[in-house]
């Protein structure tokens, strides 16, 4: 290249023209040899096969799907378990794929150009296709249609499989917490039987029995106090009957209650109030109630002192003594069972207190016991709750499960079915030959540029003057001798052998590549 100077089209037509071999012969070499190489490959043939996502049959407001990974996951995992070695293995040697290859290449490197030769692409969301290429078209179809089935039942194996394990997994679940939650009602049914009668549930019954226990207490005080004021009148009825001719003083009717029988009521009534607010071993009561007794005997010496005269002479009774005796009977059996009523009822009084003190106790660790229970309650409601949703989702696992092994649940179906493919599909020749051609017009091209660019003689007139800026008087012909000329078609020879030979090795790689690249597929 000669410095300075500016390349018009006119050069570079001189130049095409003067180096039109250099450029010719790589063209033609290469387009020959890409089209030898290129006739010389097998076809390839491929056929593709639609498959369709068929949604659940039956609306999710009435069977939930336990599948609910997106179809493009489930596609990969899938396309992931059928591509396996064990799988395309059983396929090569059901069809008698690659009998050349596995006769040099081992079981491995044969199902790894098997998966080369699988393409599973995802055409739509609720679609995808398989393809499988190989150098028989028949082949391709039968193994596309077998590749497509194989889709189809793992999908449905895998779905199946996912709902009984969903099912499995929800039952062993809900039999944990059935052993749970009976082991905490057990807890509770303890709780309930040691603190009986003490639970809040029970508090309402246990204010209304205190109520009725008081209402009852109560009530047998009145009746008691009836029987006494009762009492007390018979055993005055008794005292007059007995002393028949006594006539009450004066100082007697203006001083009540200083006889022996007004102590013994005063002492029974203050007994009586006593044991309605302490407890019958207290000293108090037990003081009363001998202060009864012996006010008791006091009465009944009186009475039997009162009685003796009357023994010790017996004289004979007329009608009206007769029956006047007969009445004090009556009243001393009548005084006797007032006595006897007012003691049980006395009793009766204080089994009620006991009863009313036990459930003033029960009333009163009615809060602490409240705690606890809400806790053990809480967390039973919990186990509960629990329990009631995992035997819920159990239900509909097991429905979902059936759903799917009847298949009307979501469904891989064959949309456009393999076919026989009536042309190959690579390799595509025309193109082979474009290429092929077009890179051997790139080399002599380049060949013709690399060469320029070394070459730095003056051809013209013009060149003189722009590389050394002097004009020209005279132009000399050259002159070549026998020798010049011999070893200028030495290096034409030379240049045109190098040229053909590396045409001739770029040729052989790409045809080697296009056979590396065809054995591949």
């Amino acid at each position: 290249m000669i410095p300075g100077k500016q390349y018009t089209s006119d050069d570079f037509l001189r130049i095409g023209w003067r180096r039109k071999w250099l450029i010719l012969i790589p063209f033609l070499i290469s387009s020959v040899g890409t089209y030898m190489v290129v006739k010389r490959l097998p076809n390839r043939y491929r056929s593709q096969t639609m498959i369709l996502v068929v949604p659940q049959r039956v609306p999710d407001t009435y069977v939930r799907a336990t599948v609910t990974a997106p179809t493009a996951e489930r596609l990969r995992s899938i396309n992931e378990q059928i591509l396996s070695r064990i799988r395309l293995e059983r396929v090569i040697q059901e069809y008698d794929l690659y009998p050349k290859e596995r006769k040099k290449m081992a079981m491995e490197d044969v199902v790894e150009k098997m998966r080369d030769d699988i393409a599973v692409e995802t055409v739509k969301i609720d679609s995808f296709s398989v393809s499988y290429t190989c150098d028989d078209a028949r082949v391709a179809k039968r193994v596309t249609e077998r590749l497509a089935s194989m889709f189809i039942d793992e999908n449905t194996r895998d779905r199946v499989g996912l709902a009984d394990g969903t099912s499995q997994f929800l039952e062993s679940q809900l039999e944990d917490a059935r052993l749970r939650l009976i082991a905490h009602e057990k807890k509770l049914e303890e709780y309930r039987q040691r603190y009986a009668g003490e639970l809040p549930s029970q508090l309402e019954m246990n204010l209304q029995t205190v109520q009725n226990a008081e209402l009852q207490m109560q009530s047998i005080g009145d009746s008691i106090n009836r029987d006494r004021d009762r009492k007390l009148l018979q055993e005055r009825l008794l005292a007059d009957l007995q002393v028949p001719d006594a006539a009450p003083s004066p100082t007697a009717a203006a001083t009540p209650g200083t006889s022996t029988i007004d102590q013994l009521e005063t002492a029974r009534t203050t007994l009586a109030d006593l044991e309605l607010r302490l407890k019958p071993q207290h000293p108090d009561v037990l003081r009363a109630r001998r202060n009864v007794e012996e006010l008791e005997r006091k009465a009944t010496d009186e009475a039997l002192h009162r009685r003796a005269p009357a023994q010790t002479s017996p004289p004979r009774l007329t009608a009206a003594e007769a029956a006047q005796r007969n009445r004090v009977r009556e009243l001393q059996h009548e005084v006797e069972n007032l006595d006897q009523q007012i003691a049980e009822k006395q009793a009766r009084q204080r089994e009620i207190a006991a009863t009313i003190a036990t459930y003033q106790r029960r009333i009163a660790a009615v809060p602490t016991h409240e705690s606890e229970l809400t806790e053990l309650m809480r967390d039973y409601d919990t186990l509960q709750k629990s329990y009631t949703s995992l035997l819920t989702r159990r239900e509909e696992s097991k429905t979902a499960a059936d759903l799917e092994r009847r298949q009307i649940g979501e469904q891989f179906k064959v949309l456009d079915p393999a076919r026989e493919p009536e042309k190959p599909t690579s390799p595509n020749r025309v193109q082979l030959d474009l290429i092929g051609a077009v890179l051997g017009l790139v080399l002599g091209l380049g060949i013709t540029v690399l060469l320029e660019y070394l070459d730095t003689s003056l051809k013209t007139e013009d060149d003189v003057v722009q590389a050394l800026m002097l004009p020209v008087l005279a132009l000399i012909p050259l002159m070549e001798t026998p020798a010049d000329k011999r070893r200028v078609k030495k290096r034409r020879v030379l240049v045109f052998s190098c040229v053909a030979a590396g045409v001739a090795l770029i040729s052989a790689a790409a045809a080697w590549k296009l056979n590396v690249i065809s054995w591949m597929r």
